[in-house]
């Protein structure tokens, strides 16, 4: 019984980091999707940037929008203040002031991310909506990349690409995330989108329910149940700092408990051949969120049959190099940076991991806001 759940423990945290990963990356240079790009297509746009307190940042974002190599007479810019205090709404006024294509919407009122998107829906006159916040500053050919994407019609959402700049361990895992949804881009679909940088066409942007965490996951997951596809367009490039492991738990937890509220909300994505994406999204999100307790089920029930080990040699011998090597990981773990490279990466797994199961309890608690 604990040989049993050792191979299996061990069998789905191996399968999830690595098995997977190989698996689609086979499959995206076996089996890649098509998809009819224009690079002519110029449809109107709409950036919408959602922002609470971001005078400090605001400034390079709007200015990196601007600087976009897209015709400005197409391109209009909403930033919606969530009842900032910061003096956002004057930074913004004074944007409007120097240039009438930046609009400040709001109330004043703290409300969160979800209405702060169905109000900028209702007053975007583009026919394609940017989807930004308002900390990464986006690369010149960020929106064409997207946009070009969109003028296939079976493409609903194109997703953009998030580059971490840093040595934090946050960093080095999300190039890994990014080389996973690459690999999915160029098979299916993406499993979601990059919340910081994604564009959808108006018409494809149903309101939000009022308490939904994440919509990088709820927009492009509702439009994939209907059959469309979700891409992946690697130029689209926005910037930010890879966070400390402390800074980036905060964020995680919040994401994981998206993660299990999505399932809940959209119980179809759990079902196969009704979700087009079920081997990726069981693969990429599910699993992910069954491995801390795989790896509590591993640890306990390999030192437990260590203590009585089995008959056979070599049975016996991969039991212990596998308690040294758990021993070895957490010990890199707990001492983080201190041990290098590959004790950063460690700790960022493990702290990872730990917040899917925090994730899981704000989740069944209905504790985690959707304020930012």
């Amino acid at each position: 019984m604990l040989a049993a759940a050792v191979v299996a423990s061990l069998a789905l945290v191996v399968y999830t980091y690595v098995g997977y990963p190989v698996i689609v990356g086979l499959l995206a240079r076996l089996a890649p999707g098509r998809v009819r790009e224009d690079g002519a297509y110029e449809p109107t746009v709409t950036a919408c940037v959602p922002a609470y307190d971001a005078a400090s940042y605001l400034q390079a974002k709007i200015d990196s929008l601007k600087a976009l190599d897209y015709p400005p007479e197409k391109l209009e810019i909403l930033v919606y203040s969530d009842g900032a205090t910061d003096g956002t709404d004057d930074l913004v006024r004074a944007m409007n002031a120097a240039d009438p294509r930046v609009h400040l919407v709001g109330d004043g009122v703290r409300r969160g991310k979800p209405y702060a998107v169905n109000r900028m829906r209702e007053v975007a006159t583009g026919e394609v909506l940017l989807m930004t916040d308002a900390r990464q500053p986006l690369a010149p050919g960020a929106l064409r990349a997207l946009v070009r994407l969109l003028a296939d019609p079976t493409v609903a959402c194109a997703s953009g690409n998030l580059v971490l700049k840093g040595g934090a361990g946050a960093g080095a895992y999300w190039r890994y995330e990014n080389w996973i949804r690459r690999q999915e881009g160029r098979f299916r679909g993406v499993v979601g989108v990059t919340g910081p940088i994604y564009a959808i066409r108006r018409a494809d942007l149903a309101e939000l329910p009022e308490g939904v965490i994440l919509d990088d996951l709820w927009v492009p997951m509702r439009l994939r149940l209907e059959g469309r596809v979700i891409r992946f367009a690697e130029a689209a490039e926005a910037y930010d700092d890879a966070f400390a492991d402390d800074r980036e738990y905060g964020r995680k937890v919040r994401t994981l408990a998206g993660n299990y509220q999505l399932f809940a909300m959209l119980p179809a994505l759990l079902v196969p051949f009704v979700n087009p994406s079920w081997f990726e999204t069981a693969s990429h999100k599910l699993a992910r969120l069954a491995c801390p307790w795989a790896l509590v089920v591993l640890a306990v029930a390999s030192a437990v049959a260590l203590r009585e080990p089995p008959e056979a040699p070599v049975i016996a011998a991969a039991l212990r190099v596998l308690c040294a090597g758990q021993a070895v990981f957490y010990g890199l773990a707990l001492l983080g940076a201190r041990a290098g490279r590959i004790g950063a990466i460690a700790r960022t797994f493990v702290v990872l991991n730990t917040a899917a199961v925090v994730g899981l309890y704000r989740f069944v608690r209905g504790a985690q806001r959707v304020t930012w």
